[in-house]
């Protein structure tokens, strides 16, 4: 429930998107072998449901990240549980994209975006899916109605991926697939000024500073010291291309 209260999706054909495959780039801390790449598959609920593990998995590192209190606005405090269902209630409200890390490397040079027939559980060949899933985001309407061509998204990449630049292939595919979708732009309302990697990133791919908002989140120190502190946030927005 936001806000406007609840947001319905822009209607578009019915069904999953393809499945496509993208690049695995270098990072400073990783070198992946020529040609590695990753998966993205549209889910439902019920079809993550059917991945064993998969759920929990994705509950898990939300929760953790949450508690971590340094990215999402949520708080989960001292006396509470953030439970599965809750996760499900608010992360698979609309869309969901899982990465999977392809097994090996291909023989010929991986295209940013290309369709594959392959479904999640044939992209895990029998995998755990902590070894293997690399990350996802949700896609939804950042407004109801009359602005529900404007989306949102809220990605995660589990702790054992990070610094392997998943995080770039994510959003690299965010603007193949949100425009699928049925959206014209999207906006992110909170990227907190510390959030130094999503604040590069969001700017390489385009994206403008539509405002600042002053001391828009009360978090945790990035240090790891006690104590919490406020934080500004930018408001980021583009245009999807056309």
């Amino acid at each position: 429930m936001s806000a406007y209260g609840a947001i319905l999706t822009p209607s578009r054909t019915a069904g999953p998107l393809p499945t496509t495959r993208w690049r695995l780039n270098p990072t400073s801390k990783y070198a992946p072998p020529p040609n590695a790449y990753l998966t993205i598959h549209h889910l439902t609920l019920a079809t993550a449901r059917a991945v064993p593990g998969l759920l929990v998995l994705l509950h898990k590192v939300f929760a953790d990240e949450l508690e971590r209190g340094l990215t999402y606005p949520q708080e989960i405090r001292a006396s509470e549980e953030y439970t599965l269902e809750m996760f499900q209630a608010y992360y698979f409200a609309a869309d969901v994209l899982v990465a999977v890390m392809g097994e090996g490397s291909l023989s010929v040079d991986v295209v940013d975006g290309e369709d594959v027939q392959l479904g999640i559980g044939a992209a895990l060949k029998g995998r755990d899916v902590e070894d293997c899933v690399a990350g996802c985001y949700y896609v939804k309407p950042n407004y109801p109605g009359r602005s529900s061509h404007i989306c949102n998204a809220g990605f995660l990449v589990p702790p054992s991926q990070r610094g392997r630049g998943v995080g770039a292939v994510l959003a690299r595919s965010y603007l193949y697939y949100a425009p699928r979708l049925g959206y014209e732009a999207s906006v992110f309302n909170l990227v907190y000024v510390n959030n130094t990697a999503s604040v590069r990133l969001w700017e390489a791919l385009g994206f403008t500073k539509a405002g600042l908002i002053p001391r828009a989140g009360r978090l945790k120190k990035v240090d790891g010291s006690e104590g919490e502190e406020f934080v500004d946030a930018y408001v980021f927005y583009r245009r999807f291309d056309q």
